[in-house]
């Protein structure tokens, strides 16, 4: 079933504000089938100057199934940033991932 909010969704992951983006591809990842047409704008913020929409994005994509390995990569590399939180929050979204996120705990335990 369509739900009318989910292009407004979409429109927010190219807003200035970070916080906006993160919070877009966490909604999105929220609703199935009915957001699997903005996947591939979720996708593109892979490469969001910001770690927390990369990650967003990572999670969300995982959600509909289709986070493979360079998404899993797209976290890991955060699990020994210099921030805490951006850590904490990479640590979250390898729990999110689960199995896919396997190969990597080695690092989230050495953090």
């Amino acid at each position: 079933a369509a739900v009318p909010h989910l292009g407004a969704l979409a429109k927010c992951l190219s807003d200035d504000d970070s916080d906006v983006r993160a919070a877009a591809c966490t909604a999105l990842g929220k609703h199935g089938e009915a957001a699997e047409q903005y996947l591939d704008a979720v996708a593109a913020c892979l490469k969001d100057e910001e770690e927390k929409v990369q990650i967003a994005a990572v999670v969300a994509l995982q959600k509909h199934g289709k986070a493979g390995e360079a998404e899993v990569i797209v976290v890991a590399q955060y699990l020994k940033h210099k921030h805490w939180p951006t850590r904490q929050a990479a640590c979250q979204a390898m729990g999110d991932l689960g199995q896919a996120a396997a190969p990597h705990l080695r690092a989230v335990a050495e953090s």
